[in-house]
């Protein structure tokens, strides 16, 4: 990924012109030079990486190329503090000797990098010519594809997940094991999670609870994994011994109903062995299901194990063509190579999806099917030696376009088995140079495209999707992670997982001087108290199962090892405090912590210019933000869970200019006494507010820090408001023309509003996502008056509404519909069945009538795709079912 450097170094470079002119006169020149240099080099890079796997030559060049780079990223980087830092000292320091010294040191390091970059392009001229003169842009990027939603049937499950469910619902009623065995990829944990997700498991285990358990699993961690679903504070719970936490979570089984738990992927009897100790026998007909890919394993839970078959010809051949076309059909000049093409896959459906994921990637006509029914061939699956799917993963990854490459790899720094929120990843991406788009979509955009084309080609797989539809958490296959590991690792260094071995062995300060991204997620504390050291890592990222408290003489220990780092996501460590070398870390880009008693963000942090994501985790209720985020020109995301405190904007006494944030598009969440004209003023391209505290407040038109205020941000789509006020049930909405008018998604919790306020709401021409949580609405009657024009999701969640009236006419285009705890609702307006975009409705703890009134609009539904002749497709999903 050499390019990538190419292009963090021309963004260091700008910023380095940008913010320090004045002291930089003496490598100015010299570094626009360079750039230009290595500029030259990208449609180079861009092409190498569509081959250097099949050419040992090209693959050197690279490497030298990376080095180069490397170094000059580095030079740039380091000369950027030294320049902050002297323009720190002030004028009394005009004569800093030192400095004036350093800057002509890396004058003549950028001299010697520009002397080998073309002593690169002399030795090497006559093949960097002839690929640069290749076209390399074959992918239109202008252009959003809709994303792909999954089909919820999985080709040939049904049976096997009906036997399993039959399993876990008879038997005695002692705790008895349910192992499913099969061979990688063979869809254990596919069918695992259908039955996990099954509306009558649901119904028979109060409890379920799901357990990644892996080869390189750790007994302390699942344990604290297991008692975390029981209890947010697992803080009491770090100091005890393994047995003592098995002790726990038999306590915590004991107190409820039926349990189902799950332990996807074990790969020894030693394991299982360990592991069950925690897990009680009371009688109850608790059941756990366990995937295994070890037959040994699965007959010492059980002499009979549940074999999982593979799939038939007929089988292979509908997933892959589902997978590809989804549910188009596949034209018939493709169709004989494609069914060639599934049968070599030997019924593995792992290799039929990674297959897929290739031909999505390729042209549709016959010649390019061939060629890749021509290469199945070359690594044809052989089901007793399942490593061979590897070779089929290399194939579609060597066909995906550049830019996706590194965000693929980029996955397998996540801990195996990890549901990654997608937010969280595409910032990352964007953090770590890998989206460096320039058209006309925000890099945000660009980076749920680049996430929806890789779940589109069965890389990557959709584990939890929004209300609307948009993928919510993600994770990698096992096989497919295992890939992205070895490949990042050991042929790209894109990064380099740090972890404890049999050995007990951490990397020297020599190997760490050779790394750029340092994943660690176990013993992480073990490795900080090494006082580890390495002046070219740029991320440090750390996704623990359990947090961990840093230890406060260890606290400076990031920043002084790692000075440039431009990526700290450590959100499983809580800090107490900030160390002061901490706020010298100028090259930050992305940074997310836990704390639970910092209640104030310093004004040193608005020194830290680069920051684009900005997220923090807190304890406690309320956070001071001193940092002048308005002077933070990059900043784009600003997440707490607290209620924040904005720092009053003040323009510098030196001028008469506005402090205007373009870059700003979340804040969430603020307090409602920070929705003052002059902080939205600042901050004109806002896309996502959330507001919490006492909601009163805003919704006083009276009020300095009043909704109207909101209004003037023209670019604002998501907003949510949070009462945590004990005012309640005296509240009423503002008129419809006070809310921003091209919001789409509101989100309204613990409100206490009024019922005819909905008419309110229904003016709001743009509103497409409502969502009514904890008596964010309450009254017994709603009788709905009409609106609602754009409204696809509509979810009330706790009310004590008891009587809805409603028609078809009132949500024209309504999709969804979400009914949690509403447990005085009598019934569901049997008119919503005339709606003819509906297509789900969930309910969940609501009364018996409202669930055969669910049951009804089903049946109405059904009959009216019957008259129509149309396979209209209605979902109904009660909980408890109603039997």
């Amino acid at each position: 990924m050499a390019n990538v450097a190419v292009e963090f170094l021309v963004e260091n470079l700008m910023q380095l012109l940008r913010d320090n002119a004045e002291l930089i006169l003496g490598v100015k020149e010299a570094a626009e030079s360079l750039l230009q240099d290595l500029n030259d080099f990208n449609a180079f890079l861009k092409q190498a990486a569509k081959c250097r796997n099949e050419n040992d030559v090209l693959k050197e060049l690279v490497k030298k190329i990376r080095t180069v780079v490397n170094s000059a990223e580095d030079a740039i980087d380091k000369f950027v503090i030294e320049a902050k830092l002297h323009k720190d000292k002030g004028v009394t320091r005009v004569l800093d000797l030192p400095h004036y010294k350093r800057v002509r040191e890396v004058a003549g390091e950028i001299k010697a990098i520009r002397n080998k970059v073309r002593e690169i392009r002399q030795n090497n001229a006559i093949g960097l010519q002839a690929l640069q003169d290749e076209d390399l842009s074959a992918r239109s990027v202008e252009e959003r594809k809709p994303p792909v939603v999954e089909e919820d049937d999985v080709v040939g499950f049904d049976e096997e997940a009906d036997t399993v469910i039959k399993r876990l619902l008879g038997g005695s009623d002692r705790l008895e094991v349910v192992p499913v065995v099969g061979m990688p990829g063979l869809g254990k944990t596919t069918l695992a999670n259908k039955i996990f997700k099954h509306p009558t498991i649901g119904y028979e285990f109060f409890t379920r609870i799901w357990v990644y358990v892996s080869q390189s699993y750790r007994r302390r961690e699942l344990f604290l994994n297991i008692i975390s679903k029981f209890t947010r504070n697992t803080k009491q719970y770090h100091v005890f011994c393994e047995e003592d936490l098995a002790d726990v979570i038999q306590e915590f089984l004991g107190k409820g109903g039926k349990y189902l738990i799950v332990l996807d992927d074990v790969w020894s009897d030693e394991a299982w062995e360990r592991i069950k100790i925690a897990f009680p026998n009371n009688n109850k007909c608790n059941r756990i299901l366990l995937t295994t890919r070890d037959t040994k394993v699965a007959k010492q839970c059980t002499p009979v194990p549940h074999d999982l078959k593979f799939l038939t010809e007929d089988e292979s051949w509908i997933l892959l063509e589902k997978k590809v076309f989804h549910k188009d059909k596949c034209p018939p000049e493709l169709e004989l190579s494609g069914q060639s093409i599934a049968k070599k896959c030997n019924g593995l459906p792992l290799a039929i999806v990674v297959i897929a994921g290739a031909l999505i990637g390729k042209g549709k006509t016959s010649r390019e099917w061939k060629q890749v029914d021509e290469s199945v061939g070359e690594h044809l699956i052989n089901r007793d030696q399942p490593e061979n799917c590897n070779k089929l993963v290399q194939m579609s990854y060597d066909r995906l376009p550049y830019d996706l490459k590194a965000c693929f790899l980029y996955c397998g720094a996540f801990p195996g088995g990890f549901q990654i929120p997608a937010w969280k990843l595409i910032r990352l991406w964007i953090a770590e140079g890998f989206i460096q788009y320039k058209g006309h979509l925000s890099l945000e955009c660009k980076g749920e495209d680049n996430l929806n084309d890789l779940v589109n080609r069965n890389l990557v797989m959709v584990m939890e999707r929004t209300s609307d539809g948009q993928i919510k958490t993600c994770r990698l296959h096992d096989m497919l992670h295992e890939f992205c590991r070895q490949e990042a690792m050991k042929e790209e260094n894109l990064f380099q997982e740090i972890k404890l071995g049999s050995e007990q062995y951490f990397p020297g300060k020599r190997e760490l001087s050779t790394y750029r991204r340092l994943c660690i997620h176990s013993s992480v504390l073990d490795f900080i108290s090494t006082k580890p050291s390495g002046e070219h890592v740029r991320s440090f990222l750390s996704f623990s199962s359990k947090k961990v408290e840093m230890p406060s003489a260890d606290i400076p220990t990031i920043p002084k090892g790692f000075p440039l780092l431009r990526v700290l996501d450590v959100e499983s460590i809580n800090f107490s405090r900030f160390s002061k070398d901490f706020y010298q870390l100028y090259h930050l880009r992305y940074v997310a912590f836990s704390s639970d008693s910092i209640k104030m963000l310093p004004k040193l942090m608005g020194e830290l210019w680069n920051i684009q994501t900005l997220i923090i985790n807190t304890q406690q209720r309320t956070l001071d933000i001193q940092a002048n985020i308005w002077n933070m020109e990059r900043l784009r995301h600003l997440h707490t869970n607290s209620s924040a405190r904005l720092p009053v904007p003040v323009a510098p006494k030196s001028s008469s200019v506005t402090l205007v944030n373009q870059s700003l598009q979340t804040l969430s969440t603020i307090a409602p006494e920070s929705c003052t004209e002059e902080v939205f003023a600042r901050t004109p391209n806002l896309k996502k507010l959330g507001i919490r505290g006492k909601i009163a407040v805003l919704l006083d038109n009276k009020s300095a820090a009043s909704l109207k205020n909101v209004k003037r941000l023209e670019y604002i789509e998501n907003l949510k408001l949070m009462n945590d006020s004990n005012q309640t049930g005296n509240l009423r909405l503002p008129p419809a023309y006070i809310f921003p008018t091209k919001l789409r998604k509101l989100t309204l919790l613990d409100t206490w509003l009024e019922w005819k306020d909905m008419s309110i709401l229904g003016q709001l021409e743009h509103l497409e996502v409502l969502k009514l949580k904890e008596n964010g609405f309450t009254g017994e009657c709603w009788e709905s008056a009409g609106g609602f024009c754009s409204l696809l999701v509509l979810w009330i969640e706790r009310t004590n509404l008891a009587s809805w009236k409603a028609s078809a006419d009132d949500f024209p285009r309504l999709k969804h519909l979400v009914l949690i705890c509403c447990d005085k609702l009598k019934e569901i307006p049997i008119g919503l069945a005339d709606i003819r975009s509906f297509q789900v409705m969930e309910l969940q703890n609501s009364t018996k009538t409202a669930a055969v009134s669910a049951r009804e609009i089903q049946d109405k539904k059904y009959k009216q795709a019957q008259e129509g002749n149309k396979n209209i497709a209605f979902k109904v999903s009660i909980f408890p079912p109603d039997l």
